[in-house]
């Protein structure tokens, strides 16, 4: 088992032959930074200064050819072949509350939510508790690499993670869990991550921006929230963007939540400029949000989650209205 020595310092970390640096810094209690885990946003660039690794994703978008050249190397994709010698920073809002566990977990469940959004309930093989918010890598039959997608649940007593996923057109592996997974068969499951979970201790009044699977941490954060005896009295915003009527969904779950239109309050939205007989919000999320919720948005924990380019424009906004960053939590995915 290859042991990782941070220079300059005593730190040091065993690395499982299968595992990777990033990975195993964050099951050892470590604070190495990353975001998205698969390569594609460079928060978990790192410096090789000796040793050997393997590349998951030779072709990784979070890498630079100006990197390489430098030794830089990303957290998440390297697979030490041998002792190694890295130079970075450790941080401790990166350290993990709840270590992230490899295992095995099987089918348990499956349950439509739109025409593209499916829930899938995977019984884990043991116990791990995670935060709302969080997500995990799941390894599918027959897909080349892991994938990350949200919980829409929180942490409970039948060790069961629950994820709500749209299907992309021709994706792997989001095909291979809408066309070929049965329920009873097992896939591998890596978790928990993500630092976008819910801010129990906050006392700011909270709103959630979803589009697509993004309604999956977004709905665990609205869940936990609900449920805290700490959110007593407070407001819940929930938008949810889809481009037609068909896409919207999110309101029967919150529905069913306590206070829901008292406290929790969900707005949804098209985009479709000829959507017909549609009464409810038109546009885009953040700018529903803009509108709706101007003068209150700097004093709110703000959470989103969906597609990149929304997440783009939801960041750009907060920015223009003055948003401070630390009441602003997202994971970027790609």
């Amino acid at each position: 088992m290859p042991t990782i020595a941070l220079k300059g310092s005593d730190v040091q970390w065993h690395c499982a032959d299968d595992d990777t640096i990033m990975r195993s810094a964050l099951r050892a209690g470590f604070g190495f930074p990353y975001e998205c885990n698969v390569g594609s946003c460079g928060n978990c660039r790192f410096d090789l200064l000796e040793g050997d690794i393997e590349e998951l994703r030779g072709d990784a978008p979070g890498l630079s050819a100006r990197d390489r050249d430098r030794g830089r190397r990303l957290g998440c994709q390297a697979r030490p072949l041998g002792d190694c010698v890295v130079k970075l920073r450790l941080m401790p809002q990166y350290e993990s509350r709840f270590p992230p566990v490899r295992q095995s977990a099987v089918l348990a469940g499956i349950s439509d939510i739109t025409h593209d959004i499916r829930e899938f309930r995977f019984k884990l093989d043991q116990p791990v508790r995670f935060l709302a918010g969080q997500y995990a890598l799941l390894g599918i039959p027959g897909v080349e690499g892991a994938r990350a997608y949200s919980m829409a649940n929180t942490e409970n007593d039948t060790c069961e993670w629950h994820f709500q996923i749209r299907r992309v057109p021709n994706g792997a592996a989001t095909g291979a869990l809408f066309d070929g997974l049965a329920i009873g068969e097992r896939i591998s499951v890596d978790g928990p991550y993500g630092m976008a979970y819910f801010r129990e201790n906050s006392e700011r009044d909270i709103i959630c921006l979803a589009g697509g699977s993004g309604l999956s941490p977004m709905v665990s954060i609205t869940r936990a929230a609900s449920a805290s005896p700490r959110f007593a009295g407070r407001r819940i915003d929930f938008i949810y963007g889809g481009r037609t009527s068909r896409d919207i969904c999110g309101e029967d779950i919150l529905s069913q939540l306590p206070g829901f239109g008292s406290n929790i309050h969900y707005h949804p939205v098209v985009s479709s400029g000829d959507e017909q007989g549609w009464s409810g919000h038109r546009g885009f999320a953040h700018e529903v949000a803009a509108s709706l919720f101007s003068d209150r948005l700097a004093r709110c924990e703000v959470y989103f989650a969906g597609p990149p380019l929304m997440g783009q424009a939801i960041q750009k906004m907060l920015v223009d209205l003055g948003v401070p960053s630390d009441q602003v939590h997202f994971d970027q995915f790609y």
